[in-house]
């Protein structure tokens, strides 16, 4: 067995895509979750364990826990199959054939990180990090706090780490290429932190990629300062302390989404583990899609000010575009999370945190400080401004209760916003997609998920199905000639080795026919095969009959005694072995 395959027969793909997906058990060997891909709200992603593979209905991502892996880390081959052998202890093999030019290069970037964040921590340890210290004790974190969150200390000489990188061997394009450094107009490299507190960004798997560092002298600017997007770090898609939040999120079936890196420790260090927030960017559909993959309730959390105010409102939209159930926590005193814990306790953080408003009565609020609700035209410009957000409502309830709240609250006719439903309403259903696989005759679904899945099944009927003209005219014909090729070769073959060698549609098929058990159609038993193959066998017999009677009908018009004579002994042969 080579080292992929010892891999892949070691893990098990629902353990490691239930770390980054909600799954549920829908059989003794499937399980279905929201696809990580794609926006859904009913679920399409399925995960068969006995073949170790996903398939979404939706998307049609699939594959198996490499394919995983890659799409969702982003993650070359080599990089997911060095995670999974590091994760599970199974020793790698130090060949080149496991590598390639961009898995070296992604993995010279993150232990350029792993370098960094540790010569960051020696820092804020050493003489030169008094200043931060004292600013980390001025914000009232402890020892364990900054050593949990990784946080350092980027000196001012502006080479130090420079220094470090050049005598790991690591070559100048590469160093570059971190985002570690910058480039002198002059020639050569400098550090792109400088006097900062640091704060290590992890990928969901809790590797170091990137940095966000707090300016600690008056007058640097920006405040905030994060490293540019490079092979292994793209902002759009990385959401801060997400790789610790997800335990808590899918335990609190709910996250907090908070603004900065200093409310997220601050709201974590006090048990309350669910909280995440952007990495110095307006929120994006992937991240929001990240949150939706461990939980569908959310907390918004933002700033008070003019910003945070604004910044929840564009939130709302992207939040709800992913069917995410929304609550909006505005705290008192123009306090950010970290600061109201820290002068009000976490008990009434919590208690606040609880009765947050629904995000709906929030949004109307502002409606009736922004529009003048006394005319008629101030409520329909009201009306017009939350029209947005009356859009994306997907849930029938949900759409029922903002009616009446929207009508209540801004003194518009209820009538209008359920006219807004209807449309809405309308658009969906025009969307639903017909399965492919439901037009395939019952018989025919029940037999080729029986081929793939019973090995037993699959010994008796396939090598018997290829001799059987009739099979030609399945629907699922191109997918049993490959079975008939992968057989010949080895029998055992895999459900992987025969996905990987057909066309895209009838991958849609296939995938469909093994994940879609939930129909109330059993398999094949071995009897059923016997009897199923006799089916087609009369069925090939008929049809021998039909063609030879229209060739006979043929010859007797033609007046071809010898002919007719033949066909008429033939016919008789095959009607009584149909008889037998």
């Amino acid at each position: 067995m080579d080292f992929v395959e010892q891999v892949k027969s070691t893990v098990d793909i629902v353990s490691v895509i239930g770390e980054y997906v909600r799954l549920r058990k829908a059989t003794s060997a499937r399980y279905t979750g929201l696809c990580p891909f794609h926006t859904e709200k009913t679920p399409s992603f399925s995960v068969n364990a006995a073949h170790q593979f996903f398939y979404c209905f939706g998307c049609h991502a699939k594959g198996d826990v490499f394919n995983f892996l890659m799409q969702i880390e982003g993650l070359t081959f080599f990089e997911a199959l060095k995670l999974l052998s590091e994760r599970y202890g199974i020793p790698m093999p130090q060949r080149r054939e496991f590598s390639d030019a961009e898995g070296r290069h992604r993995d010279a970037l993150q232990r350029m990180h792993a370098l960094a964040q540790e010569h960051f921590a020696r820092n804020l340890a050493g003489p030169a990090g008094a200043e931060a210290r004292s600013y980390i004790v001025k914000r009232g974190l402890t020892a364990s706090e900054v050593g949990e969150f990784g946080l350092g200390y980027a000196d001012r000489s502006g080479n130090s780490l420079l220094r470090i990188l050049e005598r790991e061997g690591f070559p100048a394009a590469e160093i570059e290429a971190s985002g570690l450094v910058l480039k002198r107009d002059s020639g050569g490299h400098f550090d792109r932190f400088r006097n900062r507190l640091m704060f290590p960004i992890h990928n969901e798997s809790g590797k170091v990629i990137a940095f966000g560092g707090r300016a600690l002298a008056a007058g640097d600017e920006p405040k905030y300062l994060n490293s540019p997007e490079t092979d292994i770090y793209k902002k759009s898609s990385v959401l801060y302390n997400l790789h610790r939040a997800k335990t808590g999120i899918r335990k609190q079936e709910r996250a907090i989404l908070v603004e900065g890196y200093m409310d997220v420790i601050g709201v974590y260090a006090t048990g309350i583990t669910e909280v995440v927030a952007s990495c110095g960017t307006a929120l994006t559909n992937q991240q929001v899609r990240a949150i939706k993959r461990h939980a569908e309730k959310i907390v918004v959390n933002f700033d008070p000010d003019a910003a945070g105010s604004a910044a929840a409102e564009r939130s709302i939209q992207l939040l709800l575009d992913e069917g995410l159930h929304v609550r909006i926590l505005e705290l008192d005193g123009d306090l950010d999370p970290d600061e109201y814990i820290r002068l009000n306790g976490v008990d009434t953080y919590r208690a606040r945190l609880e009765k947050a408003a629904g995000y709906f009565l929030w949004l109307a609020q502002r409606a009736r400080t922004r529009f003048d609700m006394h005319t008629a035209e101030g409520r329909m410009e009201g009306f017009k401004w939350l029209l947005p957000v009356i859009r994306r409502i997907s849930d029938k309830i949900e759409r029922a209760a903002v009616a009446d709240e929207v009508a209540e609250y801004l003194g518009v006719e209820r009538g209008l916003v359920l006219d807004e439903f209807k449309r809405v309403a309308a658009k969906r259903q025009s969307d639903i997609r017909v399965s492919p696989l439901s037009q395939v005759p019952k018989a025919e679904r029940i037999m080729l998920r029986s081929v793939v899945t019973e090995p037993a099944v699959r010994e008796f009927l396939l090598p018997k199905l290829r001799s059987l003209q009739i099979v030609s005219r399945f629907q699922t014909f191109r997918i049993m000639d490959v079975m008939w090729r992968l057989y010949e070769a080895r029998p055992d073959f895999s459900f992987v080795e025969l996905e990987g060698r057909l066309e895209d549609a009838d991958r849609a098929l296939l995938a469909e026919a093994v994940f879609a058990d939930s129909s109330g159609e059993e398999l094949f038993t071995p009897e059923q095969a016997v009897s199923y193959l006799s089916v087609l066998e009369k069925e090939e017999k008929q049809a021998g009959v039909t063609e030879l009677q229209s060739r006979l009908r043929e010859a007797q018009r033609n007046n071809d005694l010898e002919t007719a004579i033949r066909l008429t002994g033939e016919i008789d042969t095959l009607k009584r072995a149909m008889r037998q």
